[in-house]
């Protein structure tokens, strides 16, 4: 006998039909639910690691990038307290022609008005331009072109980020030479500790002719890397 509308057995049969529904809806429901805290802890996890990497890329960028030396400059340019330095008595003019220096490299005299702005130069630079730039306080550091790598990179890690030119140059007296205003020190090694006593004692001297003048702001030589 068939079961009629509305009858008992049709009623639960809905009744049947509809929770199996809602059961399946739940279950749907639930598998999306942690389907989604799944994704979002996969999504925080993630986020996480970037993070960490980012971090550990920018603390290993901070560590392996080379810092300029530090230096308080303002000496007075005392000779007497570094064992080797030279001292001259160069006069200071504003000239339009090449100059014959008495000094190899030059430390001083008459000079191009215009300066030569400080950096690291992988070629080298004009001697009167360079000139100008120890009349404002710089430090002219020249290296023989033949010294290695290694050493010019040790070389590099002495000099602070400004008032410094850094350049090559042919048939200097010594591996390195250091000049200042009137001022000059030879020596054979980057290591060499006088190269950092050097900078303190005549780095952004007082006693040059034009104290505290910029040492950018006018050319760059051809070869200028930083």
């Amino acid at each position: 006998m068939t079961p009629q509308p509305g009858s008992p057995v049709n009623q639960a049969s809905l009744k049947q039909e509809r929770a199996a529904k809602r059961t399946k809806k739940l279950e749907e429901y639930h598998r999306q639910q942690k389907r989604g805290k799944r994704n979002r802890l996969i999504g925080i996890v993630g986020g996480a690691v970037a993070v960490v990497a980012i971090i550990a890329l920018i603390v290993t960028a901070f560590v392996l990038t080379p810092k300029a030396a530090n230096y308080a400059g303002g000496g007075a340019g005392d000779a007497s307290t570094i064992d080797g330095v030279e001292t001259f008595s160069n006069t200071a003019s504003h000239v339009e022609t090449a100059v014959t220096y008495e000094q190899t490299p030059p430390a001083g005299g008459e000079h191009n008005r215009a300066w030569l702005n400080c950096g690291v130069y992988d070629q080298a630079v004009p001697n009167e331009n360079a000139v100008h730039s120890l009349e404002h306080g710089a430090i002219w550091v020249t290296y023989d072109p033949s010294i290695s790598d290694a050493e010019l990179a040790t070389l590099k890690a002495e000099l602070p980020s400004t008032y410094v030119v850094l350049s090559p140059f042919e048939g200097i007296p010594a591996p390195i030479v250091l000049s200042g205003w009137n001022a000059q020190l030879q020596v054979d090694s980057a290591g060499d500790p006088r190269i950092g006593e050097f900078f303190t004692e005549f780095w952004k001297s007082v006693n040059v002719p034009e104290n505290t003048a910029p040492c950018t702001g006018a050319i760059d030589a051809p070869g200028k890397v930083s």
